[in-house]
């Protein structure tokens, strides 16, 4: 399917895929192979009797697309690319494959998941510690912005598994603090994401101090050539798992957009929705951090009740607001891409395009917090004259028809 990118280029996955092909088979060799082996349920894939009653107690039912094709050769030990957009439970996927091989007995860190944001990494925590909570184990998020020295110290004190930024980390194992001698699995989330923020030299510097046979699993929604140049370089005979665009997504999330004409206009027809928005819980995107904090104060001047996060806040700040938000005190959010991929809350069922965003793939990441794993979602996107060219490049893009909103959008939630 081929879909604009914002730059005008055109996105052509058999191009994408030739081109792959042909950087992979540099040295005469295909460099990884496919893994198509699915399975329906989560009892069919022989995990662990803890870690299943896990999976089914945080709430999952049937392995998704990804799930159902890459916990198993992740369980094996096999190195692998898993490619599938966000919202489609590739965190699920790691961490039940790291579950699985831990060894319970031995308090030192064996599993090292690196992600882009705070956000992301306090996520994954989250969800590691969920699945494996009843195999016990114990998992730290080590992220800038918290102290360093509660960081040595329950790193000093063990854990299984270590969650981060790569700056924090790389900084734990050049002072000693985080042990790499135990360290056998090795997992790098939204590779895509980490590469565009300009990690890759750290995430080399990290990947040096590692023990030499490592298991490693690399994460991503598109696989840019920084990525392929990575999965070169660090990976032993992957096995390459790719969800297409077509099986995830956007199903069960209803779209529309809102013409609003011109920008000075967008606030009121928000204002006209803010009813509708806090009968449920809603997040609003907006594409700078300097909106966040003008439309939160034109809402709150007009008696509006909503939070909002961005990333020049302090972390401490951010994590206050994201707990209000999770526990339904404050059920209208406010927050730029950023933040996207972090926020997995299960009661967000609108998501509000205040501002289009800038790039087709982030559409995804930002609605697809709304229903996420089959449940139903609405968004709603506030379209300019100046945005009908992106709004027909994310049509394309996704192969969707967004139709105008109709009056009665409280009925669809």
């Amino acid at each position: 399917m081929a879909g604009a990118a914002p730059d005008g280029s055109q996105f052509d996955a058999r191009q994408f895929d030739s081109k792959m092909t042909e950087l992979l088979n540099a040295e005469g060799q295909e460099f990884f192979t496919s893994y198509d082996e699915a399975y329906d349920t989560f009892d069919a894939m022989e995990l662990k009797e803890k870690l299943l009653r896990g999976i089914y107690a945080y709430g999952f039912e049937k392995p998704s697309a990804i799930q159902q094709r890459g916990i198993v050769p992740f369980c094996k030990g096999l190195d692998v690319i898993q490619q599938a957009q966000s919202g489609t439970g590739k965190t699920a996927t790691f961490c039940s494959g790291v579950l699985q091989q831990l060894d319970y007995e031995l308090l030192d860190c064996q599993a090292l998941v690196l992600a882009p944001t705070r956000e992301l990494a306090q996520q994954i925590e989250k969800v590691m510690r969920a699945l494996g909570d009843y195999l016990k184990v114990k998992v730290h998020a080590c992220v800038g912005g918290t102290s360093v020295r509660e960081d040595q110290r329950i790193l000093s004190s063990g854990v299984h598994v270590v969650v981060g930024t790569p700056g924090r980390v790389f900084d734990m194992l050049r002072r000693q603090s985080l042990r790499p001698d135990h360290i056998k699995m090795f997992v790098l989330d939204e590779a895509d994401e980490m590469l565009s923020r300009g990690f890759k030299d750290q995430i080399y510097d990290i990947f040096q101090l590692l023990p030499p046979k490592i298991q490693v699993g690399v994460f991503s929604a598109t696989m840019p050539p920084e990525a392929l140049e990575i999965t070169r370089k660090f990976m032993n005979k992957p096995v390459r798992i790719l969800v297409k665009r077509d099986e995830l997504t956007l199903e069960g999330i209803k779209q529309f957009y809102v013409n609003v004409e011109k920008e000075e206009w967008k606030l009121e027809t928000l204002c006209d929705l803010y009813e509708t928005l806090a009968i449920t819980q809603s997040v609003i995107f907006v594409n700078t951090r300097r909106k966040v904090d003008l439309l939160t104060d034109q809402m709150q001047s007009r008696d509006h009740t909503v939070s909002a996060t961005h990333g020049d806040m302090d972390q401490n700040t951010r994590d206050i607001i994201m707990c209000e938000f999770r526990t339904g005190s404050s059920r209208v959010l406010i927050t730029t891409d950023l933040l996207a991929r972090g926020i997995d809350v299960q009661q967000v069922s609108l998501v509000i395009n205040y501002d289009l965003p800038t790039q087709p793939e982030n559409y995804l990441h930002r609605i697809g917090r709304s229903g996420r794993f089959g449940r139903k979602g609405v968004a709603i996107n506030f379209a300019t004259k100046d945005d009908e060219r992106m709004l027909s490049d994310i049509q394309r893009f996704y192969n969707v028809v967004i139709e105008e909103l109709p009056a009665n959008v409280a009925d669809l939630l």
